[in-house]
């Protein structure tokens, strides 16, 4: 079992994107959701990136609440 606290930095890094500071930044000024769609539904997403988030978030998962963070993020 993984106790180690979910980070931004590592839900990237899980999600397989880069994960430094300014890779982070630029994703989230690059990506943008609009209030109607799902956080799984973006269009950035791959297939097994989509599914990742969306069990995070149907199960609330260890990472449900970093996953909520860019879900924040990514509505600027």
């Amino acid at each position: 079992m993984d106790t180690s606290p979910h980070t931004l930095p590592m839900l990237f890094a899980q999600l397989g994107l880069p994960n430094s500071e300014a890779a982070m930044e630029a994703f989230v000024q690059n990506n943008h959701l609009p209030p109607d769609v799902p956080l799984e539904k973006a269009a950035f997403w791959s297939a097994g990136q989509a599914q990742f988030l969306r069990e995070a978030i149907q199960d609330d998962a260890d990472w449900a609440e970093v996953v909520d963070q860019l879900d924040a993020q990514l509505r600027h």
